[in-house]
C-alpha cells in the first residue's frame, strides 16, 4: 500500500467542511455524511472524523466512533472466559467508514481504519473498552475487516470485533 498519510489530514467534522461533493457509491453512507453526521457530533451521539486533502480541503473519506456495548455471550468462549462475567461489555463502535469513489484502490480505507483504531487507544479518551466493533454493510465490507483480523460476533450477521489487545499490538508504544 502506498502511504496516503503525507499530503492528507484527518480531523473532526466541522460545520465549515463542505460535504456536498462526497460520493462513496453507497447512498446511506453518503446521506449520513451530508445530512446527519454534524447533528450526531453536536449531540455527542457519534464522533465523525474526515480525511481531507489540502489545500482544497477535498473530502476523501470519513469514519465515526462512539461508545457501545456487546453482549458477553456473543464473544468466542476463548475470549469471554478471560473477561469479567458481565452481561454486557464496553466497546468502541466504528459505526461508519466510507471512501470517496475517486479514491478507491489507493489505500484510503486502510488508512482510515488504522487511524480509527489508533484513535481508539488514545489515552485522552480515558474510556474503557475491550474491543473495537464494526457493522459491515455487505460481504465486501466483511471481507475488508476480516483482512485486518476482525472476527464475526455470534448472532449478529455483519457485526465484527477486534480485541483491544490486538489493536494495542498494532501501535506499540
Amino acid at each position: 500500500m502506498a502511504n496516503p498519510a503525507a499530503p492528507y489530514r484527518i480531523e473532526p467534522l466541522r460545520k465549515s467542511h463542505d460535504r456536498s461533493v462526497f460520493a462513496c457509491g453507497n447512498e446511506p453512507l453518503d446521506r449520513y455524511l451530508k445530512q446527519q453526521a454534524r447533528q450526531d457530533a453536536e449531540k455527542r451521539v457519534a464522533a465523525p472524523f474526515v480525511l481531507i486533502e489540502p489545500p482544497a480541503n477535498r473530502f476523501l473519506g470519513y469514519y465515526t466512533l462512539s461508545a457501545s456495548a456487546v453482549m458477553a455471550d456473543e464473544l468466542p468462549d476463548t475470549l469471554a472466559k478471560t473477561l469479567p462475567r458481565y452481561p454486557q461489555l464496553p466497546v468502541i463502535l466504528l459505526g461508519r467508514l466510507a471512501v470517496d469513489q475517486s479514491c478507491k484502490g489507493r489505500g484510503i480505507g486502510e488508512f482510515l481504519l488504522m487511524d480509527a483504531l489508533c484513535r481508539s487507544l488514545q489515552p485522552a479518551a480515558d474510556i474503557a473498552a475491550m474491543a473495537v466493533v464494526v457493522d459491515a454493510k455487505d460481504a465486501s465490507a466483511v471481507s475488508f475487516y476480516q483482512h485486518f483480523d476482525f472476527m464475526l460476533l455470534a448472532r449478529q450477521p455483519g457485526r465484527l470485533f477486534l480485541p483491544m489487545k490486538t489493536v494495542a499490538e498494532l501501535f506499540p508504544v
